[in-house]
């Protein structure tokens, strides 16, 4: 059985995506930059039909902020010169996000809250409704022993001749691809994570919740499953 397999039985395609942003409140921060891969069944195997990367044009009067910069290396003159208009990517988003796909990214409650807010001001938001959602940290936690950053799964399962996590939203992408290729490889139980979130019980539940995820207490070395 070729990978993926088991998600392309109820899913056309699966959009695996990453943001960086100006901070971490999605109800008042920006993204400027968001990068995607569309994975699609082939007779072959799952081929990637699309790749996407683009930065974000902020809203006039907003600037990075200087950690953020140094973490991404993007600067407010990259935005100004080579950022696309919000409403491009609000048209882009809304044609990725159409029909029957799945939803994934490593920490995926983040990304998709700051999605939301995205559609909510430039768009609209219902294009997220009724898609099914999978976030890969979830999995990992329940895997593996802390730490969890991306980078920290990408040594567990032997990636960093391939991939690389830099805090630009491209290279995050393409190493979630890698990963989650790697979790299914190690136990094909990825379906049963869908619309599956865990949290540290150390801080609670999201103060901002996506309904149609169940959220649950998810600790360092967990005794089982979270699904069980």
């Amino acid at each position: 059985m070729s990978y993926f397999a088991t998600l392309f039985e109820k899913y056309d395609r699966l959009v695996l995506f990453d943001t960086e942003t100006t901070g971490l409140d999605s109800a008042r921060d920006e993204i400027i930059e968001f990068a995607a891969v569309v994975v699609a069944p082939s007779p072959t195997g799952p081929v990637i039909t699309e790749e996407y990367d683009q930065l974000i044009a902020l809203t006039p009067g907003n600037r990075v902020p200087a950690q953020i910069e140094q973490l991404t290396g993007i600067t407010n003159a990259d935005l100004a010169q080579k950022g696309i208009p919000k409403a491009q990517l609000a048209a882009d988003l809304q044609r990725m996000l159409s029909g029957n796909v799945l939803l994934l990214a490593y920490n995926a409650h983040f990304d998709l809250c700051f999605l939301y807010y995205f559609l909510l001001r430039h768009s609209d938001p219902t294009v997220l409704r009724g898609k099914d959602k999978l976030d890969l940290l979830t999995v990992y936690k329940d895997r593996h022993s802390y730490p969890h950053k991306l980078c920290n799964a990408i040594e567990v399962y032997g990636l960093q001749d391939q991939v690389v996590n830099s805090h630009r939203a491209v290279d995050d992408v393409i190493a979630t691809v890698a990963v989650m290729k790697a979790m299914e490889e190690e136990l094909a139980d990825l379906p049963n994570y869908v619309n599956l979130f865990g949290f540290n019980p150390k801080y609670g539940p999201p103060r901002r919740p996506i309904g149609s995820v169940t959220y649950k207490p998810q600790y360092f070395d967990p005794p089982q499953p979270l699904y069980l």
